[in-house]
């Protein structure tokens, strides 16, 4: 919890299995009152080369087992959400071990640089909205 230009903001890592991760944000939305709308998601996303990321205003789950969830905990996929590149492992099989096993050492700078940029289209989300804030990151 910490307080943004006089608004209260929630930070919230669900400790649940992803694929559960509705559960737990529909329960601080409803404590909470918070519509979807001033819900922001960061997810993980394979299909997103490691350390780029990508904001949406609305859509599907594209896959992502987590956003599902949300999805379907909330009734809607209408929240803004930033995605996380990870890239993907060079043979599919292996997906769930690329994705929950450790980082090597020299990929970690990379995807940390992504999860710096997620943080500053956070703040510009909140600053500037959705719609300036994906103009801003989806364009580099």
């Amino acid at each position: 919890e910490m307080i943004y230009k006089g608004e209260k903001i929630l930070l919230l890592k669900p400790m649940t299995y992803m694929n559960l991760s509705g559960s737990c944000v529909i329960e601080y939305a409803e404590y909470y009152k918070i519509p979807p709308e001033n819900i922001i998601i960061i997810v993980d996303d394979t299909s997103l080369e490691r350390g780029r990321i990508r904001l949406r205003a609305k859509g599907s789950a594209g896959g992502h087992n987590g956003m599902k969830s949300i999805i379907y905990h909330l009734k809607t996929d209408e929240f803004p959400r930033i995605r996380v590149g990870i890239g993907s492992p060079v043979y599919k099989d292996t997906m769930i071990d690329y994705v929950i096993g450790p980082i090597p050492e020299e990929e970690k700078p990379i995807l940390e640089e992504g999860v710096n940029k997620a943080a500053e289209a956070v703040l510009d989300i909140l600053k500037n909205g959705i719609d300036k804030a994906m103009n801003v990151y989806n364009a580099k």
